[in-house]
């Protein structure tokens, strides 16, 4: 007995140390298949944000219904990722990737096309609901078919959504300068390009040989499945925890461009130096931090350090050069953050990794729905400085969150070391 439990234990070790080992750029070209779809996905986002103070004026429309852009894209997308791992355990992840690519396409094209803001805001309530069926898709398909542990695989997902979101707002900043509907009809041509390279580089045998028994494509996941997976409490912990923080990123993302003072190219300038620096933390600064301080601890103290910088923001939103050296350095702190809580989720419960992806964000896109529009609302009633002060003050909500819940997700810490 004791025998075969020491071998066991001495399998166990060895597998994980040959995951430790393993490169992160040693990975199937499946995986990368899904890495440079990601990053063309993730642009999406980056490309409309320089476009949102020529929208506004183009179209006659109010900061408050420009930030709605953001509010129907979160809103949709966070009630389809509630159906996401039925349908990819239904026609298979290569599938569901190819079905997200093309509703963005035929969604972001239709708002290129349209003539007023109140279509393209319904318009980009469909461009969420093609991302919530890529999106959750992807970071499933690369934790599973990845050859090198779970952390890992998250840090090159992290990148792809860091490298996508940097590069996203020069192109849209270029295009915005031309015509503002540039932007919708470059994702919609950038989306026919990441399908080609998904249907040629991802073989669909690849979807049946991960070799990871929680993702397993064996048996069909159930629509109920994301709010069983709910029943877990460290899954809503970090779930709310990224709600209230995403009140702060959507906050940063939807109004700092209107209190920059700057043309397209400026902001697309602006988010191209937030997006690098959120890219670099992305990779080489949270494991790093993760190492030396733990998971939970790492993320309360970039959750701190950001409701910091949005404070900052609210206090010298009159001073543009505070708002743009403040965008960029939340970069940096945003960027670790992401890879640190989407690690966390990963290893917090014993849920199915596509199905605790799906919950997850769920809760943490309602908050990316609610911001941009409360943002410009209280901007509206208040002033400038108020919606920037709200964020910071939802942020530092989900530091006390977690340091209240800690007991219920500090095990994640143990799992990534292997213990």
């Amino acid at each position: 007995m004791s025998s075969s439990s020491n071998t066991a234990n001495l399998s166990e070790k060895t597998e994980r140390l040959e995951l430790e080992s393993a490169s992160l750029l040693k990975q199937p070209k499946a995986v990368w298949a899904v890495f440079f779809a990601s990053i063309i996905a993730f642009m999406g986002l980056g490309l409309v944000d320089p476009i949102l103070p020529a929208i506004a004026s183009s179209l006659n429309a109010s900061p408050s219904e420009v930030t709605l852009l953001f509010t129907s894209y979160n809103a949709v997308m966070a009630v389809a990722m509630l159906i996401t791992g039925a349908i990819s355990s239904r026609i298979g992840i290569k599938w569901t990737l190819l079905a997200g690519i093309i509703v963005i396409a035929v969604f972001s094209a239709l708002g290129g096309m349209a003539g007023d803001v109140w279509t393209i805001i319904g318009l980009r309530g469909g461009w969420g609901l093609g991302n919530a069926l890529f999106v959750a898709t992807a970071l499933s398909a690369i934790v599973t078919l990845s050859g090198s542990g779970t952390a890992k695989a998250v840090i090159l997902y992290e990148a792809a959504v860091g490298l996508g979101i940097s590069v996203g707002p020069l192109v849209g900043g270029w295009l915005g300068a031309i015509s503002w509907r540039g932007p919708f009809l470059g994702v919609a041509g950038l989306m026919v390009i990441a399908f080609a390279g998904l249907s040629l580089l991802m073989p669909k045998a690849s979807e049946k040989s991960s070799g990871d028994s929680k993702d397993s494509k064996a048996s069909r996941t159930s629509l109920l499945a994301p709010f069983r997976a709910l029943r877990y409490r460290s899954l809503v912990v970090l779930g709310l925890t990224a709600c209230f923080y995403n009140i702060g990123f959507f906050t940063l993302m939807a109004y700092a461009p209107f209190v920059m003072g700057l043309d397209e190219h400026g902001l697309g300038y602006v988010f191209l130096a937030w997006g690098v620096l959120l890219a670099i933390t992305s990779v080489f600064t949270a494991p790093k931090l993760q190492e030396k301080f733990g998971t939970v601890k790492s993320m309360g103290m970039m959750l701190f350090l950001f409701a910091l910088m949005l404070l900052a923001m609210g206090i010298w939103t009159d001073i543009p050069w505070v708002i743009i050296a403040a965008v960029i350095v939340a970069g940096a702190l945003l960027g670790n953050n992401n890879t640190l809580i989407t690690t966390a989720v990963m290893n917090a419960s014993p849920a199915e990794r596509s199905t605790a992806s799906a919950a997850y964000s769920f809760l943490r896109f309602l908050g990316g729905a609610l911001a941009p529009f409360m943002a410009g609302k209280l901007a509206e009633w208040f002033n400038p400085h108020v919606p920037f002060l709200v964020g910071s003050g939802f942020v530092l909500l989900a530091v006390f969150f977690i340091a209240l819940n800690h007991k219920h997700v500090k095990h994640v810490d143990a799992v990534n070391s292997g213990h």
